[in-house]
């Protein structure tokens, strides 16, 4: 393979680096088409209430269309244990716990607990039984290296941006084989497509996507949902089957 080619690994032709940056295969989203999907999947009162509370403290939830997405994975996943970096009011939790299990079990972390205080509010809401979310006050690396190997099918992070490359190795270590990692402000606010924007955690991100595509055991997707969402299914391995 020469050098400025990049193969397709299930058997396709060698296709140009260059082309696959810069040849387009649809025309540019329009507002009011990306309005219209992020709303396709309606909120409820009980997330409006928890965007409320958010907005009172300071937290900036995930949108209408990352939620939806965390909760279609979770339901097709068929999530029976996933974990959470940054509960802030809810919101992403209550789309994660819709779309798991009758028994699934949400584990959450913050380093508020004010914010988990409010979640709980959001969760008591909605129906949710107590023992379905688990909360743990502490930053994200202090809390995923306690716990338990392989036993997560779904691991979302919407916590500090920097941190966001440590967060996807103790992912991989937590999730079982064919579970998903999945972070939020893929795009940050535009930034991460604009190589002119240095920024701590606008590198911080973009090093993230780089990573996740030369991970050989992901199987990514960027979906420009909200501010992006950033998805990789951990592949079974063969000593793992």
């Amino acid at each position: 393979m020469v050098p400025d080619e990049q193969s397709n690994e299930r058997g396709g032709p060698s296709v140009p680096r260059d082309r696959v940056a810069l040849v387009p295969t649809t025309t540019p989203i329009k507002p009011a088409s990306w309005s219209y999907a992020e709303s396709f999947v309606a909120e409820d009162e009980i997330l409006a209430a928890a965007r409320s509370r958010a907005e009172e403290v300071g937290v900036t939830p995930i949108g209408s269309g990352g939620g939806a997405a965390l909760r279609f994975l979770a339901s097709v996943l068929d999530a029976r244990a996933v974990v959470e970096i940054g509960t802030g009011t809810g919101v992403s939790g209550l789309w994660l716990l819709r779309g798991m299990r009758s028994d699934g079990v949400l584990t959450t972390v913050d380093i508020e607990a004010e914010h988990q205080r409010l979640a709980k509010e959001t969760f008591a809401e909605a129906g949710i039984p107590g023992n379905r979310a688990r909360t743990i006050a502490g930053t994200g690396l202090d809390v995923l290296p306690r716990l338990t190997d392989g036993h997560y099918d779904l691991v979302f992070c919407d916590g500090d941006k920097r941190e966001y490359g440590a967060y996807l190795k103790e992912a991989l270590r937590l999730l079982r084989p064919g579970g998903v990692v999945v972070f939020d402000n893929a795009l940050w606010h535009d930034r991460v497509a604009d190589p002119a924007q240095r920024d701590e955690e606008t590198v911080a991100v973009r090093e993230l996507g780089r990573a996740v595509l030369e991970h050989e055991s992901l199987v990514p997707v960027l979906l420009p949902v909200g501010d992006g969402l950033l998805a990789a299914k951990k592949e079974w391995a063969p000593e793992e089957a």
